[in-house]
């Protein structure tokens, strides 16, 4: 039986690490540290990371599941945005996993303002994101990077079901659209509040997303599709043909481009699928449609 230690960040580890460095979970970021050794390597595992993975984490914290990576990864690059943090986490790695610590590297950053990674394109997104900003990041970093093939996210489980949804669901709505237009996207299992520090008020989730193998097929691009999407469910009570009268300029104009699409003029957003609304983006009336195809920063 081995007596060496466990490089990985236990609860008393956690504890001490904070209180060295002055730093108490913040609300207004969302951060929620997990203390348990055991669920981190769950998270590597369900996240299915391999030996030549190159895996962006985003919102590292302390360290907690950046050491679970680098345990299995080729190569994790960390973004974080708190500087406390970001200042502390290199020395972390190098005194808990010297031998891998030229496997990592840190971006100290807004995740929602990076565009480019050190070293090799990456091929997975691993991350426990703070639950106020757990979407627009993710479909940022989707959108970015688009070697990522692999995704798994911890969430909030209402996040967690939202992403998961599929047409026809109470909870489906813009971010599982969203989610879907880049991947295959499933509930992957569920996290206590134990694990935490603080433990949160609210349950988490694991969400795993699978890139498509190939892009939605559709000529509209993906700022048009998003546009439809957003505009569906604003008003998601309302039928299609009253809900995309904005977008489409008129009612009779968004009766329209549903009917040229094969969509229901009276269904909702609720009941279509990623491919319907790309045939609604592509039916837009001709002077509705946006005269540039600039790419704005996701909502």
């Amino acid at each position: 039986m081995s007596s060496t230690p466990d490089p990985l960040l236990g609860p008393a580890d956690i504890r001490e690490l904070a209180a060295a460095l002055g730093v108490r979970p913040t609300k207004q970021r969302g951060q929620n540290f997990v203390i348990d050794a055991n669920t981190v390597r769950r998270i590597v595992r369900t996240a299915d990371v391999r030996q030549d993975d190159v895996v962006v984490e985003v919102g590292p914290g302390l360290g907690s599941l950046t050491l679970a990576l680098l345990e299995v990864a080729d190569r994790v690059v960390a973004v974080e945005i708190d500087d406390v943090l970001a200042g502390a986490l290199p020395a972390t790695i190098t005194a808990r996993m010297p031998e891998r610590a030229d496997r990592f590297a840190l971006v100290h950053s807004d995740a929602m303002q990076v565009t480019e990674l050190p070293g090799p394109p990456p091929t997975a997104l691993v991350a426990n994101l703070p639950y106020n900003v757990a979407v627009p990041v993710l479909l940022h970093m989707l959108e970015t990077f688009p070697t990522i093939e692999r995704t798994l996210v911890m969430v909030q489980a209402e996040v967690a079901d939202r992403l998961a949804a599929g047409p026809g669901s109470r909870v489906y709505g813009v971010p599982s659209v969203k989610a879907n237009w880049y991947a295959d996207v499933r509930r992957a299992g569920a996290i206590g509040r134990k694990v935490f520090w603080p433990a949160p008020n609210v349950d988490s989730g694991l969400v795993s997303l699978v890139r498509r193998a190939e892009p939605v097929k559709t000529t509209a691009s993906r700022r048009e599709v998003f546009a439809v999407v957003d505009a569906a469910f604003a008003q998601r009570r309302k039928t299609l043909r009253a809900a995309l009268s904005g977008w489409a300029g008129s009612a009779p104009a968004a009766e329209s481009a549903l009917v040229a699409a094969g969509v229901s003029p009276q269904a909702r957003g609720e009941a279509l699928t990623v491919e319907e609304f790309a045939r609604i983006a592509e039916n837009r009336p001709t002077d509705k449609k946006p005269a540039d195809n600039k790419e704005h920063r996701q909502q």
